[in-house]
């Protein structure tokens, strides 16, 4: 599997923070900013959080991915490359709010 599949099978190379970090674009972190604020009903993402280089690779991570996100914590702490080496899969009720709503990361988790 792909380094920049994440935990929970969200592809990194897609992210708008790995990108951002990347070409070192403040304009693509303000809009994610914008966007992570209204999706979670917040005003702490600010675009100066926003840097990750990924939650399975070296370097800097978003501050979430890198302390806070429990589906990383979990398979991290169970040796697993990814949540698809776990046989509890298809009844987690972390990785669940992933891949309900994003095929393309259970497909990710599948290979």
């Amino acid at each position: 599997m792909k380094k920049l599949i994440a935990y929970c099978g969200l592809d990194c190379e897609k992210c708008d923070a790995r990108i951002a970090t990347i070409n070192n674009d403040d304009n693509l972190r303000k809009e994610t900013s914008r966007k992570w604020c209204e999706m979670n009903h917040t005003d702490q993402i600010t675009p100066e959080t926003i840097n990750c280089m990924g939650c399975r690779t070296e370097g800097i991570k978003f501050a979430y991915c890198a302390s806070m996100c429990p589906i990383r914590k979990c398979a991290a702490a169970k040796g697993f490359e990814t949540c698809g080496d776990c046989s509890e899969l298809d009844k987690c009720s972390k990785v669940a709010m992933v891949i309900s709503n994003n095929e393309e990361a259970r497909k990710n988790l599948e290979k």
